[in-house]
């Protein structure tokens, strides 16, 4: 009787969160008319593709682009920075260490939306304003606290024994972080790759801000325009087609990276 009531509440619980998708998914295959109609129906009576039609020929590939190239530079650029720094907090001892480490700690606590005044002023200083690549600055910026914390602990959970074979072996310092270290701590790679691109795939605010020009908006700012409509007109089909088409990049690389996605949260929680 337990595992029957456990199955069903599991089974009540995903149909809940699945459902918004579900009716955002079957809006895209409805006709504009239908789309808007009030009340709206659940299954469209006629399946078109028109929505993503109207979505692609209103040039949202250029805008999947911009935030494609975003988060390739903010992906990159984090998991490169905090493994190097990861491993330096890791494996060796410098004056200070642990006070820098609570430092960089301590900017976690401090809200994104209090210093995006300064942010916008320094990216104008270093001619970076209204740019795709000061946007993915500000966005590393924010990443590397908690993924130098991931990256640490990842490294830390390796037994220094491994390490010391490869010392024995001949290996050098940056042989051994590629051959030796890189290996056993790849779920944390990917855990912190995840969260530097979920966060900036999403992101919207700092993209709203320091983005002036129409042509570099990422995603969510081409959603928002597309909501808006002209005239007080919404293309809810269009809309729901960007969504889905924002949506599963994110589904896709999640399924696929999940199993290292999880390994990777438990190697930096057990520090």
């Amino acid at each position: 009787m337990p595992r029957i009531l456990y199955y069903l509440v599991c089974s009540i619980l995903t149909i809940l969160f699945l459902f918004p998708l579900a009716w955002t998914l079957l809006m895209t295959f409805k006709t504009p008319t239908e789309a808007s109609a009030s009340p709206p129906t659940f299954f469209p009576r006629q399946f078109t593709l028109q929505s993503y039609v109207r979505i692609f020929s209103a040039g949202i590939a250029s805008y999947l682009g911009n935030s494609t190239l975003v988060v390739l530079i903010t992906v990159v650029v984090a998991v490169v920075l905090s493994m190097l720094a990861g491993y330096g907090f890791s494996r060796f001892s410098f004056p200070g260490k642990n006070v820098i480490f609570v430092l960089i700690l301590t900017t976690l606590m401090i809200p994104f939306q209090s210093i995006l005044t300064p942010l916008f002023l320094l990216l104008h200083f270093i001619g970076l304003n209204n740019s795709l690549v000061g946007l993915a600055l500000v966005y590393i910026t924010f990443q590397l606290p908690f993924s130098i914390f991931m990256m640490r602990n990842s490294f830390e959970s390796v037994p220094r024994e491994l390490e010391e074979a490869g010392l024995i072996d001949g290996c050098s310092t940056w042989s051994l972080l590629t051959r030796v270290m890189m290996p056993v701590v790849f779920p944390g790679i990917i855990t912190v790759a995840l969260f530097a691109f979920f966060a900036t795939w999403n992101e919207f605010l700092a993209a709203l801000i320091f983005i002036n020009d129409t042509d570099k908006y990422t995603l969510p700012i081409y959603l928002l325009n597309l909501q808006s409509g002209l005239y007080g007109t919404i293309d809810f089909g269009a809309l729901n087609a960007g969504l889905i088409i924002t949506i599963l990049p994110s589904v896709i690389i999640f399924l696929l990276l999940q199993r290292y996605y999880i390994n990777g949260l438990v190697a930096g929680a057990v520090k």
